[in-house]
């Protein structure tokens, strides 16, 4: 934590005008990198009130103090989701801590697949659920669906399972390292494995890699593990994987040496190859 970060903690402020809270805690936000905007949306938490609001009432009067600590912990790097308990996915907010991954915009591009491709009733397993994110999506744009939802983290499922309870969703829940013990099979597998190679993580961004679970972003050295032990299980499911970048080729060979059938790969916003759909036997 800074000085500045320091000082604006432990001053002894018992009030304060919203319009100067915000003016100081915003440019202590741009000194340090971060986005004002986090500024605005933990104060509003706080107040109770929308972003909007603090513009039109900047003469409100306030105790900053337990608004300060929040912002403490946003300056030393803990993401904003976790911070505020949640995350926007897909339409519907999502409660996350750091027992799951943060949900991604890309991903949503792996839900978008499956919906596309899983025929009508069909039964889906979403592999590595974390906070069900993906699974609770399918069953409430597709209630025709049969989802469940594996984890082989329990503190993760206890996430999924809050999640799926407020948003009125039907999926199952089992705990399972990827589809061990699992004795039915599935029409469609959809997974967002953990996927960087172990070297890797320490490139990624300090508050992903100090703050988000590290079982949910790297498998091992190649960081295509999860997905091979996926195509290892699968059958003839149709499988619906997030992949890495740069990763494509990989994935390619590992479906390949398993006679699984690469049968489109979509690419994210940013033109990079993103989501991979495989299949055993019987799809096309």
């Amino acid at each position: 934590m800074t000085r500045a970060v320091t000082r604006a903690v432990t001053r002894a402020v018992t009030s304060e005008r919203v319009d100067s809270f915000r003016t100081r805690w915003r440019e202590e936000a741009k000194r340090t990198g971060l986005n004002p905007r986090d500024v605005d949306l933990l104060l509003a938490d706080a107040l109770q009130r929308s972003p909007s609001y603090l513009i039109s009432h900047g003469e409100e009067v306030f105790d900053p103090s337990q608004i300060e600590a929040l912002l403490a912990r946003r300056l030393a790097g803990e993401p904003l989701q976790y911070i505020r308990g949640r995350s926007e996915f897909y339409g519907r907010e999502f409660l996350v801590d750091d027992r799951v991954l943060i949900p991604r915009p890309e991903t949503e591009l792996l839900v978008e697949t499956v919906l596309l491709r899983a025929p009508r009733h069909a039964s889906v397993v979403d592999v590595g659920t974390g906070s069900g994110c993906i699974a609770v999506t399918l069953e409430r744009e597709r209630p025709d669906l049969r989802v469940l939802a594996t984890d082989r983290s329990l503190a993760s499922l206890a996430v999924a399972r809050q999640n799926a309870r407020r948003l009125q969703s039907r999926i199952q829940f089992v705990a399972s390292d990827v589809l061990t013990g699992l004795r039915n099979a599935f029409d469609v597998v959809v997974s967002n494995p953990p996927y960087i190679p172990a070297a890797d993580v320490e490139l990624l961004d300090r508050e992903v890699r100090a703050h988000e679970p590290r079982s949910a972003l790297t498998p091992g050295v190649r960081g295509t593990e999860m997905i091979e032990r996926i195509f290892d299980s699968c059958g003839a499911s149709l499988v619906v994987l997030e992949i890495g970048y740069g990763q494509e080729a990989a994935v390619r060979i590992a479906a390949e040496a398993r006679q699984i059938a690469v049968m489109e790969v979509r690419n994210d916003f940013a033109g990079i190859p993103r989501v991979v759909v495989s299949s055993g036997h019987g799809w096309k």
